[in-house]
Order: structure tokens, then sequence, then C-alpha cells
């Protein structure tokens, strides 16, 4: 029989000496024993934070060679192509650090690797919690945290790949002084101030460069650990199953399978980037050239999360009326400022402007399926197909090169179907939404179809339905009936007296949108019982354990 092993005695001492100073060992031993939900969906937000830490590793690493200056060299380095070449000294070292360092060229593709994973992941992240709901009370703070990770995340990454003073990050470069420009008023002064004088000066790569590695990379790991400290107190969301109620988290604790299964997800997350990082090539700035303003590139495209701004520049009229004499550039500024801004306020804004129109005060510890609440479902795509068209527009060009249509037909086809689209896409996720719940239900009432196929005495053909599981049932009955404001919040009095607050415009606008929102519901409370339809109804037979075959009059829902 094997003895109960012990800490060596200087480790106990030390544990000894730590606790009796500042009393841990209670608080570690509760945190240890904290339990987090099992879902490959929750692993997105994890996916987002390995890659932030291979980003901020591998940006070390660049940092001890990279030279953020615009000072003008002679090229002396391993790639024969430029040699003898003037450039700045940034783009230089970038060449240094890809040719010369050992092992630089992998950890520069690692580094805008992981930028890159990191965004989407975000990105994936943010929609799993918006179309699960989980968003809600008491989470909204959470949610202006990760709505301002991500816009802080994609600055970030646009400053990264300016730094290299290539010709194509020269470009991006070149695109920030036009949006700069298209300020009204302020305009000029905000581009003399960020170059330090005329486009492109000698200021705007050191400066990126200070952002880039300092300012905003000490933002966002504040904003990282306030987000995991606000998931650590107010608990994790999970999904409804048997056993998991608003009160408590059914999954694996902290310590030792959680902790475990996370250290080995970060070295999966860290192999997968160094894998992509070693077969498929990004940004190879060798090819571009060195950045001159008289030099341009034809197909080049951003990183795709930059690419919907391309996209909305590209789709934008060329509009430039004159007031009091003076130009305004409503097809930069529009594009590039002004519908960028729509999105992310209303992204920040959505959790608070949901409960003002349900009237939702609760407080929410389960998510939601995204098919229990169609119309944030189809919100919610409806937005990503508005990003989806600006993204594609963004190579109208190389889409009418490749396809062999007309540049200005591509144009014009992404213009429509930023309207047209996410017009289609919000009634048809809505209509998909109810249509799931409404087989949700039938399953619930009547069984799932079990592929069994029988014969009555009558001759009729029919499929044997089979009971939904406990766990299953549990899974389905966990959408909460969604009323209009006015019957949550009682409104209106027993004698049909509509509340004076209901009256006025806004109260008159947010009856209406919470009665829009709620609209369209599937109660699956309401069914008549039967199943005429060609099916065979569930029933349990006296005492054989089996379901029984019985037919009924015509199911209609």
């Amino acid at each position: 029989m094997s003895q109960p092993t012990t800490p060596p005695k200087a480790l106990g001492a030390l544990g000894t000496y730590l606790d009796e100073r500042f009393h841990g060992s209670s608080m570690l031993r509760t945190n240890m024993r904290k339990v987090f939900p099992n879902h490959w969906s929750f692993m997105l937000g994890e996916v987002a934070l390995y890659s932030f830490i291979i980003v901020l590793l591998t940006g070390v690493f660049l940092t001890l060679w990279f030279r953020p200056s615009m000072l003008e060299v002679e090229y002396t380095g391993s790639y024969a192509p430029l040699q003898g070449v003037m450039m700045s000294e940034a783009y230089a070292s970038a060449l240094h650090i890809s040719f010369d360092v050992r092992g630089g060229l992998l950890v520069r593709q690692i580094h805008h690797w992981a930028a890159l994973i990191f965004v989407a992941a975000i990105l994936m992240h943010m929609m799993r919690v918006f179309f699960t709901g989980a968003f809600r009370k008491p989470r909204e703070l959470n949610w202006l945290i990760g709505a301002t990770l991500l816009i802080l995340a994609m600055v970030e990454g646009l400053l990264g790949y300016s730094l290299p003073d290539d010709l194509l990050s020269g470009v991006g470069i070149r695109l920030m002084q036009g949006v700069a420009l298209a300020v009204p008023v302020i305009g000029s002064y905000a581009q003399m101030f960020l170059f330090d004088g005329e486009f492109p000066g000698e200021a705007i790569i050191p400066r990126l460069f200070t952002v880039h590695v300092l300012l905003l990379p000490g933002i966002m790991l504040a904003l990282v650990g306030a987000h995991v400290l606000i998931v650590w107190i107010q608990k994790h969301t999970q999904y409804p199953g048997r056993g998991r109620t608003e009160s408590n988290v059914v999954g694996t604790p902290m310590y030792p399978a959680f902790a475990v299964k996370a250290g080995a997800f970060f070295f999966f997350v860290f192999g997968f980037t160094a894998l992509m990082a070693s077969v498929f090539q990004i940004n190879p700035i060798w090819l571009f050239g060195p950045y001159t303003p008289t030099s341009i590139s034809a197909g080049s495209q951003p990183d795709f999360y930059i690419g919907f701004m391309e996209g909305s520049l590209r789709l934008f009229p060329q509009w430039e009326p004159l007031i009091f004499g003076h130009p305004l550039s409503l097809s930069t500024l529009i594009p590039a400022l002004v519908i960028p801004g729509i999105l992310f306020t209303a992204l920040m804004l959505w959790p608070f402007l949901e409960a003002w129109i349900t009237g939702d005060k609760r407080q929410h510890h389960t998510a939601d399926r995204p098919r229990n609440a169609p119309t944030r479902t189809a919100l919610g795509v409806t937005g990503i197909t508005f990003y989806g068209v600006l993204l594609l527009a963004g190579a109208n060009d190389l889409i009418s090169e490749i396809f062999y249509i007309d540049l200005y037909l591509t144009t014009w086809i992404f213009r429509v179907s930023l309207i047209v689209g996410p017009i289609i896409a919000f009634i048809v996720t809505r209509r998909v939404c109810l249509g799931l719940q409404r087989r949700d239900r039938d399953e619930l009432h009547h069984g799932y179809e079990s592929g069994i196929v029988k014969q009555l005495p009558s001759g009729e053909f029919i499929e044997v339905h089979q009971p939904v599981g406990a766990d299953a049932a549990v899974e389905l009955r966990s959408k909460v009936a969604s009323e209009p404001l006015e019957i949550r919040t009682g409104a209106v009095d027993e004698n049909g007296v509509p509340d004076p607050r209901t009256r006025s415009p806004l109260g008159k606008l947010r009856g209406a949108a919470s009665r829009w929102f709620t609209r369209d519901k599937v109660d699956f409370d309401e069914h008549d019982g039967g199943h005429g339809d060609g099916h065979a109804a569930v029933e349990e037979g006296a005492g054989s354990g089996r379901a029984a075959v019985s037919s009924g009059p015509s199911d209609k829902h």
C-alpha cells in the first residue's frame, strides 16, 4: 500500500512562511475548487487569451532588433535583390530580422499569425456571447471590456503592419493620412500633428512604434486582466441542461483538471500558430520594396479586420459637396469614420438597448440557445452579413479580375448587396429560428423520428417516434417565454388603461420596439396532443417500458 507523500521540508517551510504573512491558504483552497463548465465554445476566449500571450512574447523578441527610425540608409544585408537600395532604417531592420537573425523570420510570422488569430478569436468569442445572451445582467461591463479590446486589437494590428515601412504598409499609412484630412475643421491640424509636418515626414514610424509597443499593449493587458477577474468573480455562464440552474455551475474544477487542460491547450494554440507560420507565408515585405510616396501597389489587401473599411471606402460614391466654399469629403469621412463608428457604438450599447426594450432586469447565468431568441439572432446575422459584404467589397478588383466581371458592375453588385443582403439575412434567420423552435416543440411532445417504419392493420405506414431523453428534454424546455413590455411590467391596469409613461413618444417607441422584439412566439405549451401526420405518437406501453404505436387526429402546429 502506497504511503501518502509529503512536500519537501523546504517547500513546506516556504508555504508556512507565506501563509503566516498573507493568509492565502484558505483563499487559494477556495479558488482552486472553482468550477468551469465544459463546452467547446468556451475555448474561444481561451484562444484569444493564449494568442495574446504569444503576441506579447514574440513582440518582445522582435523589439530587440527592430529600429523605429525613418532615417534613410543603404541596404547591405543578405537579400541580394535589394542590396544598394536606399530605404528607411525601419525597413532595413525588418529585412535584417527576416534574413540575418536566427529564427527571425519564423518569429515575425508567428507574431503576425498570432495577431490575426487574436482578433479572429475575439470576434468569434463575442459572437458566441451575443448569440447566447451571455452579455446580459450582470455581465454588461465585461461586454464593454470585450468590445474595447476588439477595437484596440484592430488598431494595434493596423499600427503593427505599418511599422516595417514597406510599400504595402506605407499605403496603409497614406490611408490614415487621408482619413485624418477628411475630418471637418480639424483634419489638417490632426494630419500635421500625426506626422509632425507634411506626409510622410520622419516622425510617424517612431510614434506608431511607441503606441504599438508601450501604450496599447499596457492598456490591453490591464483590460484582459480585468476581464478575467470579472469572469472569475461573477462565475461563468453555462448552457441549459439537467442539474444546471441560475445558481450553480456544472463542470470541471479549476485544480487539477481545468488547469491541466488549460496548460495543454495553450501549447496546442502555440504549436498550431507555429505550424501556420512555418507553412504559410504572410506579409513578405522583401517583395514589396521600400515605401515611396510616388509608388503604389496593385492588388494589395489589408488584413481581414481592416478589410471591411477598405470595402466601405470602395463602395461609397464620390460625394464632396462644398460647404461655405470648403470641400467636405463625405466619400472618405462616412465610410472610414461614420460607418465603423455606428457599428461599434451599436455593438457596445446593445446589452443596455436590449434590456431597455425588453424591460428584463433579471440576472442571467444560463445561456440562451440562439434559436430561442430569434430577433437577437437575426440581428446578429444581419450585422455579420453587412460586415461580410464590406469585407468582400474590399477585394472587388481581384474579384473582377479573377471572374472576368466588369469592375464597375462588381462595385454596383456589392452596393446593392450591402442593402438587400442584410435584410434577406434578417428575414431568413428569423424564420429559421422559429422553424427550429417548432421542431423542438414537436420533439418534446411527440418524440424524435426513430427511423423505424411500421405498417398498421389498416395498411398505413407510419414512422415510430421515440421519446427524447431527460437531458434533451431539459434543453428543449429551456426556452423562457418572452412577453412584450406592457405584459412584463403591467403597463396596462385591470381596466385596460395604459400607464401614463407609455403614452409619451419615448414610451410609445419602447413599446413598439418591445412588441417587435418579442413577436412571432412559439409557445411550447400549446399543442393538441394528437399526431396524425404520417408518424406514430409516443405512448408508454403498460408494463412493457416500450413505446406503443397509435394514430390520432391531424396535428396542427
